[in-house]
């Protein structure tokens, strides 16, 4: 037993090595987890045989549903909102489109069956999360025209419709009725979805209400929110991993204790989980074996580089740039999903004459070669890298790296502070006055430094450690809003709400009663659960 728990520990330490490798030599990290299980597998320097498909399909299974509930934790609605028409379009349709096209390339060109051509295309048809985000995170690439959240909920999403092409194509490879196809159509979707969000509002309401005496299992409410959101549809035919996902995304927006705690625990269980998905994905394959699949293996990748995914882009891109669905199109990386559903084929009673699993496999290192390790390349060609943005503010595990708050304290003519040396003032708690702007001069001061009628001190403060007893809120201003050229006065607002700020273009405006909102405002208002905050204080601000 001790032998296996050190070659397991040595095999996580080569895969955290490897991840910290990667981002130096511009390959994804899970590529190097699926080559160091080839290293360690039968056809590799330590020979390990295994060969048992149905204990990987499990194992696999379970990581899946880690690895896609953190998918759609991540999610931040925020950024993915202006976007999610055509991601959920690209996820569903764009699943479709493409299966259909390749199903066709396979048949026609290949001279494979109608049904395992439909196989194929089903299991092949849909980008992979975990290489999107590994290469959007590790590389850090940020895009311009909302690519990067797009990209993001597409790949995090359409995995469940490949999922349920995939059990489509099985269950007609097993001699199953028109009948019994139209059920799992329609089971998939409305109990997946059902599935979905009747998990993730229960479970946000008990994250709400019930306090657990320890800390910590919070995080284990989340973990067995996802296994639920897989199971309860699963029994009904549904597809448990759409619901996981939606369960996910509701969850993962919503205003719940320890939230912070939980993406930390999460994103380790989801890195333990490609780990283990990657790696047994590359001790379960035989390189020796590959040669006779790679001929179709090749085709099938050039058709759905080339063909299959960029013509699911141009039907669905609506408006985009051309430059923008050239990206999209290209950034359409496989991965494990696909070869977990290549799996799940090949231990099925369903008989094929191809071998799923290898062509699958090497589209999908294909993929990961070719299309992973040039995406940020791509992005650079096409000029959609954008400087001033940084893609992980896309994710809600994201964490602003600073942790101080700078404040800007005007000083008028009179003011107690006015001809006294910095040393001679006092500072609120906590704060440090680390720039005074006098006219076009910036002064960094000393306790000698006198201050002057009209300079503005720039303090240094600790930031506010919310107690969850209060949150800030944003409300765009359309044409259409009621507030739209109100005064702050005029709002008449609850007494548990104070506006705080008004974001007009680049400019912050701190607000007064006599302050009129215009239209493409966002407002900036706190908002009080325990605390009453009067209206007359607006006025008076």
């Amino acid at each position: 037993m001790a032998s296996q728990i050190l070659l397991i520990a040595m095999v996580l330490l080569i895969c955290v090595f490897s991840d910290r490798l990667s981002g130096k030599i511009g390959v994804p990290a899970l590529l190097l987890f699926i080559g160091i299980g080839i290293l360690f597998g039968s056809d590799g320097l330590f020979k390990i045989p295994f060969e048992d498909y149905s204990f990987a399909s499990s194992v696999c299974e379970i990581a899946l549903i880690i690895i896609m509930f953190t998918g759609g934790f991540a999610v931040k609605w925020e950024a993915a909102k202006p976007v999610i028409v055509k991601s959920c379009l690209l996820s569903t349709l764009g699943v479709v489109i493409t299966a259909c096209a390749t199903m066709l390339f396979c048949r026609f060109a290949l001279s494979m069956a109608w049904t395992e051509s439909f196989l194929l295309g089903a299991v092949i048809s849909s980008t992979d999360a975990a290489s999107v985000f590994s290469v959007l995170r590790s590389r850090r690439l940020n895009l311009k025209n909302g690519l990067a959240p797009l990209l993001e909920v597409e790949s995090g999403s359409n995995d469940p419709f490949s999922y349920m092409l995939t059990v489509i194509a099985l269950a007609l490879m097993n001699g199953q009725g028109a009948g019994f196809v139209w059920y799992l159509v329609f089971a998939q979707i409305v109990f997946g979805a059902l599935g979905g969000v009747l998990v993730g509002m229960i479970a946000v309401y008990v994250a709400k209400r019930v306090k657990t005496s320890s800390d910590g299992f919070e995080v284990i409410l989340f973990l067995a929110s996802a296994l639920l959101a897989y199971a309860l549809p699963s029994l009904f035919s549904g597809n448990g991993y759409l619901s996981v996902y939606i369960a996910g995304v509701i969850m993962g927006n919503a205003d719940i204790p320890k939230k912070r705690e939980a993406v930390t625990f999460l994103n380790g269980v989801t890195g333990l989980a490609q780990i283990a998905v990657f790696f047994l994905l590359g001790l379960l394959s035989s390189p020796s074996t590959f040669p006779a699949s790679m001929i179709p293996a090749i085709l099938i990748y050039l058709f759905l580089t080339i063909v299959s995914r960029p013509l699911a882009v141009l039907i669905l891109g609506g408006k985009s740039p051309i430059k923008d669905r050239i990206f999209i199109s290209f950034a359409g990386l496989r991965g494990a999903s696909s070869i977990v559903f290549a799996i799940m084929a090949t231990v099925d009673e369903a008989h094929t004459v191809s071998n799923v699993f290898n062509i699958v496999f090497c589209v999908c290192l294909l993929s990961m070669i070719g299309q992973g390790s040039l995406l940020p390349f791509a992005a650079k060609k096409l000029g959609l890298i954008d400087n001033s943005s940084d893609v992980l503010k896309t994710f809600n595990d994201y964490k602003e790296e600073s942790s101080i708050t700078m404040m800007r304290m005007f000083v008028p003519a009179g003011h107690p502070w006015e001809d006294k040396q910095l040393s001679e003032v006092v500072l609120p708690t906590g704060s440090l006055a680390v720039m005074i702007k006098r006219g076009d001069e910036n002064i960094i001061p000393k306790g000698s430094t006198v201050i002057r009628a009209e300079d503005s001190v720039v303090l240094s403060v600790p930031p506010y450690d919310s107690d969850r007893s209060f949150k800030l809120r944003e409300i765009h201003i359309s044409k259409k809003h009621h507030w739209a050229g109100m005064t702050i006065r005029e709002l008449k607002l609850p007494e548990r709400l104070l506006v705080v700020m008004i974001k007009r273009g680049n400019e912050s405006v701190i607000p007064s009663g006599a302050t009129e909102i215009l239209v493409g405002d966002t407002v900036v208002v706190t908002e009080t659960e325990d605390t009453h905050i009067h209206t007359t204080a607006i006025a008076h601000t």
